[in-house]
């Protein structure tokens, strides 16, 4: 928070290296959160492109009252549903999503990961889009139940809810998943 209250300050002032900072430290959550939103990479890039256009424009007139990353993922948040509506993408897998993928460098955990994360975006696909937001903004965001009520426009009941929902049909859909691929693994080996 220190860091990022300092990293304000610079580019408030015109610090290029600053805002490099700022890109390198967030850029790849952001792309991550987005892509995760909008189950489209190119769409993802755009909206993090444009989340930190609009953040140099507004350089001299920036504010901030709480966390930079949090400021960040709302402005992906906004600008992804903004994408949604006018454009009404289509939900697809996510599989090409390398940002959630883990890099281990070795084969045999790159696959299990991928295969676990292929599976999680797959999950995360059949979500209903309020409950996918909650869930990624909460997990992966850090942020408070309270911050997305008040950035969804809903009540913290109502959001603590889409959590609990969300993340029940997720333990379902990956239980059922896991079951099918326990399955498939053993028809491989009676063949």
């Amino acid at each position: 928070m220190l860091e990022d209250k300092l990293l304000i300050w610079k580019f408030k002032g015109g610090s290029s290296e600053a805002l490099c900072r700022i890109y390198r430290k967030y850029g790849d959550y952001l792309l991550a959160l987005a892509a995760a939103l909008l189950q489209d990479v190119n769409a993802s890039e755009d909206v993090v492109h444009d989340v930190f256009c609009k953040f140099i424009e507004s350089r001299e007139a920036f504010r901030l009252a709480g966390s930079l990353k949090s400021f960040l993922a709302t402005c992906v948040v906004n600008l992804a549903r903004d994408k949604l509506r006018a454009k009404k993408l289509q939900l697809r897998d996510l599989d090409e999503a390398s940002a959630m993928v883990l890099d281990t460098n070795e084969p045999d955990q790159d696959a299990i990961f991928g295969e676990q994360a292929r599976d999680l975006n797959r999950a995360m696909a059949t979500l209903a889009y309020e409950q996918r937001e909650v869930i990624l903004l909460h997990i992966r965001g850090g942020m408070k139940f309270r911050e997305i009520a008040g950035l969804q426009g809903i009540s913290i009941n109502t959001t603590k809810s889409r959590y609990r929902y969300g993340l029940q049909k997720l333990r379902t859909f990956l239980s059922d998943q896991e079951k099918e691929n326990e399955i498939n693994q053993r028809h491989k080996t009676i063949n």
